[in-house]
């Protein structure tokens, strides 16, 4: 029963996402897909999931107890941190910090999270700002401002 109750809210909680991701209005046409395109894509994912769960929910889901739970809201806090100073550090360096936290998390060395972490922030930035020409942010520390 608590798996189809978190299904509703979450299906809720797109709802609202999607509706916010649909006033998102570009200024001139800098994508080929504009702004909204990944939030409303990122949205239908989400929403597929939580509805599958909502259809076919497990007999006897076992939520996270002590450390996983611990683990859990580690995680949850790591990724609002990221969403949150996704702006002001820039994709790389967010990307690379919410990485090695993740990482270290679910127990990688310091060395591989670390080198793991600035390879996919600088890997994903290049991918993205350069090969696609997705505008994604630098932040203050790599931008200057």
């Amino acid at each position: 029963m608590s798996d189809r109750v978190f299904a509703v809210a979450w299906l809720a909680f797109c709802a609202a996402v999607a509706w916010l991701a649909w006033q998102i209005e570009a200024p001139f046409s800098y994508e080929p897909i504009g702004p909204r395109a990944f939030p409303l894509l990122l949205c239908g994912a989400m929403a597929a999931s939580a509805a599958w769960i909502l259809v076919k929910p497990d007999r006897e889901p076992d939520w996270p107890r002590g450390p996983a739970r611990g683990k859990a809201i580690v995680l949850v806090v790591a990724f609002l941190a990221y969403a949150f100073l996704f702006e002001w550090l820039g994709f790389p360096l967010a990307t690379a910090l919410v990485t090695v936290a993740v990482g270290r998390l679910f127990g990688g060395g310091w060395v591989a999270v670390a080198a793991g972490g600035a390879g996919l922030g600088g890997g994903l930035w290049y991918f993205f700002d350069k090969l696609l020409d997705v505008t994604l942010p630098l932040g203050r520390v790599f931008a200057g401002a």
